[in-house]
């Protein structure tokens, strides 16, 4: 994997290479005006690179690279402030000040929607076991400009742990969170957005296992949420509770500690 610049760098993008390139301990190469395909068919390299105030990845498998965008969560946040209900936080049932984690990050449109909800007092933590799409998320949710300041405060406060989660969750105490958040992305497509088909592609997928909601039911003081596809079985084969949610092509599935 490479860093370089859009094709005409200024002192920001160029800023922001060099931040990659420290970070993720990754090799710098001069756009020279060239297109990313060239760069990778050239480098035989997956690229990141550094453009206005964001990030995108490409790789070689995807036409479209993936790059941060609060996505649903701005709409969805635009509604809870008129009053309306969103359905993952009435299934989870975050409260003003709850420590929330989720164990699959992705883009953090659930995260921020958590934040928003928990409130200034709550504290979300998101982890992302694949490097670059951690650090474009957490550089995202810091850099990101438009948008409600409501938004922007909720998204400022989420805290991205660039970890595998079951191996994060081994790591904690008992009963040190209270809502734990799966949302595993590997049976089928769910969203249908470009940007996330390239998310897809370039992360890593951990199939739902008994140890990982048995390190979950141990650390989460009031419930755990599962996210899946309407056609799974997952919520029957680990003992959720299924929510179902007849014009979504998900369900939510809940276990109360």
């Amino acid at each position: 994997m490479i860093v370089t610049t859009a094709g005409r760098p200024d002192e920001e993008s160029m800023a922001l290479a060099k931040a990659a390139c420290i970070k993720l301990s990754l090799p710098f190469k001069d756009r020279k005006k060239r297109s990313v395909s060239a760069m990778i068919q050239e480098y035989g390299a997956e690229i990141l690179v550094a453009g206005k105030n964001r990030y995108a990845f490409y790789t070689s498998t995807e036409s479209e690279p993936f790059f941060f965008h609060p996505n649903s969560a701005a709409f969805r946040l635009k509604r809870m402030m008129k009053g309306e209900v969103d359905p993952f936080v009435e299934t989870a049932g975050i409260d003003k000040g709850d420590t929330i984690l989720d164990c699959t990050l992705g883009m953090g449109s659930d995260c921020i929607i958590a934040s928003f909800a928990a409130g200034a007092q709550g504290k979300v933590r998101g982890c992302e076991v694949h490097p670059v799409i951690a650090f474009i998320v957490q550089e995202g949710l810091r850099l990101y400009k438009d948008g409600s300041q409501e938004l922007l405060e909720a998204m400022r406060r989420i805290e991205v742990i660039p970890r595998d989660s079951l191996e994060y969750l081994k790591e904690q105490p008992d009963k040190t969170v209270d809502i734990v958040y799966l949302d595993p992305m590997f049976e089928e497509v769910i969203e249908e957005s470009d940007n996330f088909q390239s998310l897809r592609a370039a992360g890593f997928h951990t199939q739902l296992s008994e140890e990982w909601v048995n390190e979950a039911k141990r650390v989460a003081r009031k419930r755990i949420i599962l996210k899946a596809h309407f056609r799974s079985d997952l919520f029957e084969q680990f003992g959720f509770e299924r929510k179902v949610r007849l014009a979504s092509k998900f369900h939510y599935g809940t276990m109360t500690i």
